[in-house]
Order: C-alpha cells, then structure tokens, then sequence
C-alpha cells in the first residue's frame, strides 16, 4: 500500500505551468503613450497591407480554406470562412449560426471573440458562454481544429496588462473572465477561470479578482514564493505586495516590491508602481508613528507622565502668585 502525500508537502501554486508549449505570447504592459502609438501605427499599417480594420488577427496570416477532413469544403465551410477571416462584423457569425445549426457553438464563439475585441464586454460575454454551450458537428470541429490554431485574442488579465493568446480553451475563458469583470460580475469572472491549466496569466487574472473581492490570503498563498522573471511575474508580485499591505503585512510587502525592483528588464511601468507602492508604505508607516490617538492608546505610561509633569508646573505656578518672591523684594 503506497503512502500518501505528506501533510507537510508544499502546496502546489497556480504559476507554475510545466508544459512545453503554451498558447500564450509575450504580454504586453500598456501605458496610454504605448497605446497612442500602436494605435497610429496599427492604422498605418492596415492601410499599407490593405486590411480591413477590426478583423480577427491571426499569427501568420489568414490560412488558405482548403480540405476539411479529408473532405473538400461545403457551402458551411466556406461562408463561415470568410466571415471569420475577412469579416469585422459580429453580426454576419450570427446570422451564420442561424442558417447553420450544426455550425452555430463555432460561429457565436468567434462573434465573441470578435466583439471582445472590439471592447463590447456585454455582449461578448453573452456570445461566448452561449457558444460553449451549443454543441458543433463534426465538420465545424474538424474546422476549428484545423484553422483556428492561429487566431489571437489580446486578453486583459489584471490592469494595464495585456497578453496575446492563441484560440484555446484559456483564450476563450480568459477573454470571458474579463468580459464578466468589466460587466460587473466579479464573482463570475473568477469562477470562470476555475479548472484552467496553471501558468502566469490565469494567475495574474485570477489573483487580481481575488484582490478586487477582498481576498487577500487567498492571493497571498497562491502567490507565495514567486519569483521576478519576466514582466507578468512581477505584475503578480505587485498584486501580492498590494494584498499584504492590506493584511498590516508591511515588512512583508516592501520585501514582495524589492523583488520587483530587483530585476533590472522588468517594464518602467511596473517598476514605477513598485516605487509608488513602497512610497505608500512608508507613507503608512509614518504615519503609525504620528499618529497621537494611537500613541495615546499605546503608551499610558509616558501619558500619565506628561499629565503629571504638567499638574506639577501649575502647583509650582500658583507657589510662586501666593508665596513666592517678586521683582520688587
């Protein structure tokens, strides 16, 4: 009989991802003068190309539709196609999935994708939940799975940061999780990200949402021993940092900011927050140090010194009026 895992045994945390490959790219740390000029460039670069704006981008380009499972493709296969690959409107998948049933899960999943990308929170949230619950044949399937490898989703996992996801099972529940949020249903956004496999951006999005509901220990011990190696590990040390000055951890929290600070590449951004965020704390800490109704509260004694010396300067001073010398003796 084999023995169980030892109670002392380390719990195991959400960030470490063991697989080879990910569908994730690098993240992206976006301040308004960053996003400034992507967006001109962005425009330059779709007029030079000749592309319509607001399509889905797709790592490579837009693959050729060629056979779908062995077979060659039909009428389904062909419009579907195009209005994922040449089309920025939502609205045209949805007419699809009408005059497709067998197609209809695949087509609101793209229409959610798209309006997300497009910053409709709502209704993609709405698309995207309705597509994973309607069920594709087996020629939508085949599709997907032969051409939908390349799509990327630019997610929003915390504040500022951005990561670039290929069409997978993160993508869409990422991309869902923070449509939820940004609809106000915190809770669901959380419960979303639930099951997913562990790496740094399901981590970040979720401890972020932990932190947003007051969760603080919970983002504490997913986050504990986390080093800072890349630019998404240092966001996530920040929310950590962020949920121990909450908890009255300060000693703790400036440690969590110098490991931020430690690494040299990390982003100006985070590194910037990080100054701001250890500022505070010594902000918090002076202020526990002048703060006169704490110090009342914490040293009687030297309260009860200062009354006393003070009682005894007015019996001295009422000495000196009755019985004490003037000037004129």
């Amino acid at each position: 009989m084999s023995a169980g895992p030892a109670e002392s045994a380390p719990r195991p945390v959400l960030y470490r991802d063991l697989r080879d490959l990910t569908p994730f790219r690098t993240a992206v740390i976006r301040t308004p003068v960053r996003g400034l000029a992507e967006g001109v460039g962005g425009a330059v670069s779709g007029i030079l190309a000749g592309r319509t704006r607001g399509i889905l981008p797709v790592e490579g380009g837009a693959p050729r539709l060629g056979k779908v499972g062995r077979k060659a493709p039909g009428k389904a296969a062909k419009e579907v196609h195009a209005a994922i690959f040449g089309s920025s409107d939502p609205n045209r998948l949805i007419a699809l999935a009408h005059s497709y049933p067998g197609w209809a899960g695949l087509c609101y999943l793209m229409a959610g994708l798209l309006s997300y990308a497009h910053g409709g929170h709502l209704r993609a949230a709405e698309l995207l939940q309705r597509g994973m619950l309607t069920r594709n044949e087996d020629d939508a399937n085949l599709y997907a799975s032969a051409y939908l490898s390349r799509v990327v989703t630019r997610v929003t996992v915390a504040e500022r940061v951005e990561v670039p996801v290929l069409f997978s099972e993160e993508g869409v529940f990422l991309a869902l999780s923070h449509s939820l949020r940004e609809a106000g249903q915190t809770e669901a956004a959380l419960a979303a990200l639930t099951g997913l496999p562990p790496s740094l951006p399901m981590a970040l999005a979720r401890c972020s949402l932990a932190a947003v509901l007051g969760r603080h220990g919970d983002v504490v011990e997913d986050t504990d021993g986390l080093r800072n190696g890349d630019d998404l590990a240092a966001a996530l040390l920040l929310v950590r940092a962020r949920s121990l000055r909450k908890l009255g951890a300060n000693a703790s929290a400036r440690a969590v900011l110098q490991e931020v600070l430690r690494r040299r590449g990390t982003d100006f951004t985070l590194r910037s927050d990080a100054l701001t965020d250890r500022a505070l704390l010594l902000l918090d800490n002076g202020r526990k140090a002048l703060n006169r109704l704490e110090w009342q509260h914490r040293q009687p004694v030297e309260l009860e010194t200062v009354r006393a010396i003070r009682k005894d300067a007015e019996l001295h001073e009422l000495w000196d009026r009755e019985y004490g010398w003037t000037d004129d003796d």
